[in-house]
């Protein structure tokens, strides 16, 4: 009997010391939880860490830096990509309102004599309007020629990061982007060169065209005064 309370005393005891140790191992667990949730929240939120906390252990510093620096190619090739665009339909906005007043200047010149004073005021204040708009392309060329040069720019520097932090595939990717950039760019800025050139040889020929109206209102005594817009310079 005195061998059968000891027994029992004994697993008793057992019991006891088991419930205390795994009492202790889940407390020491959920700590544990705790701590390293609370760390990897931290560094996410705190803009610490472009990974979660628990991948850390897996990758190197150099893992971690050429993820970064690939992430970083791509955004500043989709700032340059989309400031290219913007800036290629600025560009062929402003070529088409140049073409646009050479023509209107040409049918002017075409006219010259035909007109009712009522008809070349009308024409004159089309030019005059299609002029301002040109100023208004030229400025929005200018202003989004800024950007994406600041995006050149920037994707230059992501380049050499990415190269000197092991990402080569990523480096190349954004200097081949720059490259193809710049050569969309060169094209178009060649058509707007081209229509301004075309613009210059139409103001020539319009003071050629209205000095041999001159003259020839004075050969026949005609009375008849040049319209002052038109000597305006653009």
């Amino acid at each position: 009997m005195a061998a059968l309370r000891m027994v029992t005393s004994y697993l008793r005891l057992l019991r006891g010391a088991s419930s205390r140790f795994l009492l202790r191992n889940r407390k020491a667990g959920k700590w544990t939880n705790f701590v390293y949730t609370s760390i990897a929240s931290l560094s996410v939120g705190g803009g610490l860490c472009a990974i979660p906390f628990k991948q850390a252990d897996t990758l190197s510093h150099d893992s971690l830096i050429k993820r970064a620096a690939s992430l970083v190619t791509d955004s500043s090739s989709t700032f340059l990509s989309q400031t290219t665009l913007a800036l290629i339909d600025a560009i062929t906005e402003y070529s088409k309102a140049v073409y646009t007043l050479i023509s209107l200047q040409k049918q002017y010149l075409n006219s010259l004599g035909k007109l009712t004073a009522a008809e070349e005021d009308t024409i004159w204040q089309v030019i005059i309007g299609q002029r301002a708009q040109i100023n208004d392309k030229k400025d929005e060329c200018k202003r989004f020629e800024l950007t994406w040069m600041t995006a050149v720019k920037l994707c230059e520097t992501a380049a050499e990061a990415a190269y000197t932090s092991g990402a080569e595939h990523a480096s190349i990717t954004v200097r081949t982007n720059i490259q193809v950039a710049l050569t969309q760019v060169e094209e178009a800025q060649k058509l707007s060169t081209d229509a301004d050139k075309k613009l210059a040889e139409t103001k020539v020929m319009e003071v050629e065209r209205i000095a041999q109206y001159a003259a020839s209102l004075e050969n026949t005594n005609e009375e008849e005064e040049i319209p002052e817009a038109y000597l305006r310079e653009d």
